[in-house]
């Protein structure tokens, strides 16, 4: 059975975590679910630096639907539109209670999780801009990626490669990641980028 994930988007999400994200798990086989927030219920958003993103469903739509990952996007104004959202709170609180993953990168670790309270006694990180992190048990500037438990947390933009690939590695283990990652021509060498 495949694996399921939630990636929800909404007017000003950051375009290089959630397409980079979305492409990273779809490779992996995960079948992704690109949720749109917004207030006209067009399944269009319109991300922060103006690419336009179509939605598979409305967040509405999703409400009912059990997901193996819940992987959230930054970006301005598009995380606090996704904050706002009672039907992703409703469901990330859900994800969290029943121990499955969930995920968050940029400012929406402290936007989105951090607000609702699912960074709580949680090693996180997130942009150098937003590392407040309310409820969390520390915060690792350092790390690209941080995985505590089931909540994964990563950077920014020039971090998702790494963020979606750790998800694929907690959804489907660490062959899956080696299998995408060699696709991609990707290497473990440090040495390799100077």
């Amino acid at each position: 059975m495949s694996k399921t994930a939630l990636m929800p988007i909404a007017n000003g999400s950051e375009e290089i975590e959630a397409v980079t994200i979305i492409d990273i798990l779809r490779r992996a086989d995960i079948d992704v679910t690109i949720a749109s927030i917004n207030d006209t219920g067009d399944l269009q958003v319109s991300g922060s630096h103006g690419i336009q993103i179509v939605a598979d469903r409305s967040i509405d739509d999703c409400a009912k639907t059990d997901f193996d990952l819940i992987a959230i996007p930054g970006g301005l104004p598009g995380t606090e539109y996704l904050a706002a959202s009672a039907t992703l709170d409703t469901i990330l609180r859900k994800q969290a209670a029943e121990g499955k993953l969930y995920g968050a990168i940029c400012a929406a670790p402290q936007l989105v999780l951090g607000s609702k309270g699912l960074l709580d006694n949680k090693m996180a990180t997130g942009h150098p801009m937003f590392q407040s992190l309310p409820g969390a048990k520390e915060v690792d500037s350092e790390s690209r990626v941080v995985v505590d438990g089931n909540c994964i947390t990563s950077q920014g933009p020039g971090t998702a490669l790494d963020f979606a690939l750790e998800l694929v590695e907690q959804l489907c283990g660490l062959v899956k990641r080696e299998e995408v990652s060699s696709r991609l021509v990707l290497t473990t060498s440090a040495t390799a980028y100077y």
